[in-house]
């Protein structure tokens, strides 16, 4: 891919992100609270969780971007979720009840198979359970 189309991810490509040992990738992005990072360009606020099968991706705000930083984002997870050994990679997007929704990020979400669920615990929310090949 080249260089100019890459999207960094706090300023790294996916490939070095999965190049870290586990124990550094599970003190930054899994540490318990949610987190703002940059994709691209857009600002992020999310939160990773791991459950004994299954990584959860929850983002709450995602402030610009559009250069593809979702599908980027998918790819990565799935990758790491398949490198853990985990079953399923879940997502939950908090852009149902926007106060400036994206019409754009609703459209990718849903052309990517989101649809809105009343999640417990998190209200309606664009949800999606992808399951991995091992």
């Amino acid at each position: 891919m080249p260089e100019a189309k890459r999207i960094l991810i706090e300023g790294y490509t996916p490939e070095e992100i999965l190049s870290l040992p586990d124990e550094q990738i599970e003190s930054f992005i899994f540490a318990g609270a949610p987190l703002i990072f940059k994709a691209g360009s857009a600002e992020i606020l999310g939160e990773f969780r791991l459950q004994a099968d299954r990584l959860t991706v929850e983002l709450a705000q995602i402030e610009g971007g559009g250069e593809g930083v979702l599908p980027t984002l998918a790819a990565l997870a799935e990758r790491y979720a398949q490198r853990r050994g985990l079953n399923q990679v879940e997502w939950i997007v908090h852009s149902v009840n926007c106060a400036k929704p994206n019409p754009k990020l609703r459209r990718v979400l849903e052309r990517r198979g989101f649809v809105i669920e009343d999640v417990p615990g998190f209200g309606a929310s664009y949800y999606k359970l992808r399951k991995i090949q091992q």
